[in-house]
């Protein structure tokens, strides 16, 4: 195997345990829903061992992530893996079902928060309110959002930011821009 390939699977496999824990899975749970052992899944968060394309597939589907995001790890050059982020190798996040596409800034997800630059398309909505166990902080670049934080209702534009404590929110964009954002998120959902 090339350097560069072992480095990107460095990275893969922290990024796989961030991703497990992140969605509070053990490794049994995780191994058994792949049909694999809780030995080889644990290798490969070592990178020990590498996963086979059906593995990635499942792990995908599992930790509900795109399978691009798997995958974006070896394009970046091997000196800069795991510390910058090209603007034209970030790695996509979420479905973007609901008109919203996120990209991970962060290098990898093994830090307290990861930061996503988020677009939200012109006339989208957030389909259903979430209250998930983070800390998230969102800074508006451009355009503008409607926000729901616990009930009370904000619309942020650009050079505004907000901030999420584990409460019940909901975001739109009613208007003919697509709105840019970048959030930190503590700790990493992704």
């Amino acid at each position: 195997m090339e350097q560069s390939q072992i480095a990107a699977m460095r990275s893969l496999g922290a990024d796989l345990r961030a991703l497990r824990k992140a969605r509070g899975l053990t490794l049994t749970e995780l191994a058994e829903g792949l049909g694999r052992s809780v030995g080889w899944l644990s290798q490969v968060e070592r990178d020990l061992s590498e996963p086979s394309i059906s593995d990635l597939r499942g792990m995908a589907e599992r930790l509900d992530v795109p399978m691009s995001f798997l995958f974006a790890h070896s394009s970046a050059p091997v000196e800069e893996q795991g510390t910058i982020v090209r603007a034209g190798t970030r790695r996509p996040m979420g479905s973007g079902e609901e008109g919203l596409i996120e990209e991970l800034l962060s290098p990898d997800l093994t830090d307290e928060f990861e930061m996503i630059h988020s677009t939200f398309q012109p006339h989208s909505r957030m389909q259903t309110p979430a209250n998930r166990p983070t800390q998230e902080v969102g800074y508006i670049v451009s355009g503008h959002l409607d926000l729901t934080i616990s009930g009370r209702e904000f619309t942020v534009g650009p050079g505004d930011s907000f901030r999420v404590r584990q409460e019940l929110y909901h975001w739109s964009n009613p208007y003919d821009d697509p709105c840019v954002a970048i959030w930190v998120i503590a700790p990493p959902v992704y």
